[in-house]
């Protein structure tokens, strides 16, 4: 497994900011953390998910290798994590601070992962929680539901 590197998009630009990922660092842990609780918190609890600090914290070291922090210029905006295997690739995580959202940033970041998938000749899948709002953007961009559960969906973007 290996984190995404974007080529030829190291530098997105999203509505005119300037948009691009960077390893994260145990620097990152505390951003990390609360980027979750301001994300996934609502929608975590009414899933019947836990909610605790502890479990916020476990969910953010899942695949820390992996974690991609989505920076606007100089500025901590989200994360990506990208599991990546011959068979196809599995957005993990994918959040940006609410006062980013609805700017096309995680469009723009996803496009950019379907780009490369499309070339490598790989599907990518992800889960979104029952009345997350993200499930629209995911549809948009191409994701299918190819399962569900009383708590989420998995959908796939095929090459």
């Amino acid at each position: 497994m290996q984190a995404i590197v974007l080529s030829n998009a190291s530098r997105i630009n999203a509505m005119n900011d300037a948009i691009r990922l960077r390893a994260a660092t145990p620097d990152d842990e505390a951003f990390l953390i609360e980027l979750r609780k301001l994300t996934m918190t609502e929608h975590l609890a009414r899933a019947g998910e836990p909610i605790d600090d502890e479990s916020h914290r476990l969910r953010m070291l899942a695949n820390f290798d992996l974690a991609q922090i989505i920076c606007c210029d100089a500025l901590r905006i989200g994360l990506m994590k990208l599991v990546r295997s011959k068979d196809g690739w599995y957005l993990q995580q994918m959040q940006i601070l609410p006062t980013y959202q609805s700017r096309g940033i995680g469009a723009e970041v996803i496009r950019a992962v379907l780009t490369e998938a499309r070339l490598a000749g790989v599907a990518v899948s992800l889960s979104v929680l029952r009345g997350n709002p993200a499930m629209r953007l995911y549809e948009r961009l191409g994701f299918q539901v190819m399962a569900e559960t009383n708590i989420d969906f998995t959908m796939t973007c095929k090459p």
